[in-house]
């Protein structure tokens, strides 16, 4: 599948600022069932953008902007080749062993109420590959995924879980930390979902109230005798060929497309399938930095 992404940032800042730092974390790796047919990055500022990649091995841009200034705008493009591996990920750049994604984090704290939760998944099933499965149908039937903001903001495991609703980051979330508790590597990604039509055997009423065709959070879990393994417990399902994998990190923190000093944030991101343009999807969101 071919898939045509565009993910415009704007940020806001006080009125006369300067000498602002950004890191814009906003450009996709190739690997097994993932290739970058092409990729631009774009800025209403004239600066000059350095290359580098941060401790997971994410590809990072980092540049400096000379103010005064009100705001600053990073336009992401570029077209993505995918195939369909059931959702097994090989070929991405490992920097760390496994183990590093049992460590939780301020997002994925394991409170009671998300031990408990483990806890009873963990009874269900014996074998890890069981435990992941079970944990992404538990979570899908016990958190409603709401639209929110996709890259910036989603609620921590707790909240998500206390709230029976979250968006898709919040749930990720929930799925990593109870994961972690359960003693199987997880860990957070953030990427981009292309239009696709409700998939055969899924609930009708849950389906339709998933946004799709716009920037998107799932999991991964490891399992020894596979490697990593996509999890989107929002759709109930591992990742596809409409899937986009951009970033990989501990939790949402790490993954933010764009870090600044900024006020606000706006985002508008589009992804679709570039054979049938007719299906175009937006979604748009803000947050506070």
């Amino acid at each position: 599948m071919r898939i045509r992404i565009r993910h415009e940032i704007t940020q806001r800042f006080e009125p006369g600022s300067r000498n602002m730092a950004v890191t814009v974390r906003l450009t996709p790796r190739s690997h097994e069932g993932q290739f970058i047919l092409r990729w631009t990055l774009d800025l209403n500022s004239d600066c000059r953008l350095a290359a580098q990649e941060d401790a997971f091995g994410n590809l990072c841009h980092t540049f400096s902007v000379d103010g005064p200034t009100d705001h600053l705008s990073v336009v992401a493009e570029g077209e993505v080749e995918t195939q369909d591996a059931t959702g097994v990920i090989h070929g991405t750049v490992e920097r760390f062993p496994p183990s590093l994604f049992l460590r939780q984090t301020d997002l994925t704290e394991a409170t009671p109420a998300v031990v408990a939760f483990a806890e009873s998944v963990r009874l269900t099933e014996d074998d890890p590959l069981g435990q992941l499965h079970a944990l992404m149908v538990a979570l899908h039937e016990k958190v409603e995924e709401r639209d929110g903001p996709a890259l910036s903001g989603p609620l921590s495991a707790a909240a998500a879980l206390e709230a029976g609703k979250a968006c898709s980051g919040g749930i990720a979330h929930l799925f990593t930390a109870a994961a972690r508790h359960l003693g199987l590597p997880a860990r957070h990604i953030s990427g981009y979902l292309a239009p696709e039509g409700p998939e055969e055997g899924a609930e009708e009423d849950k389906s339709a109230s998933v946004g799709v065709g716009a920037a998107r959070h799932w999991a991964e879990a490891y399992t020894p005798k596979i490697g990593w393994i996509s999890f989107d417990a929002g759709r109930n399902l591992c990742g596809t060929e409409h899937y986009v994998r951009l970033a990989v990190a501990l939790d949402a923190m790490g993954v933010a497309p764009l870090r600044s000093t900024g006020l606000e944030v706006e985002e508008e991101v589009s992804a679709l399938d570039s054979r049938a343009p007719q299906k175009l999807a937006q979604a748009q969101s803000q947050a506070q930095s």
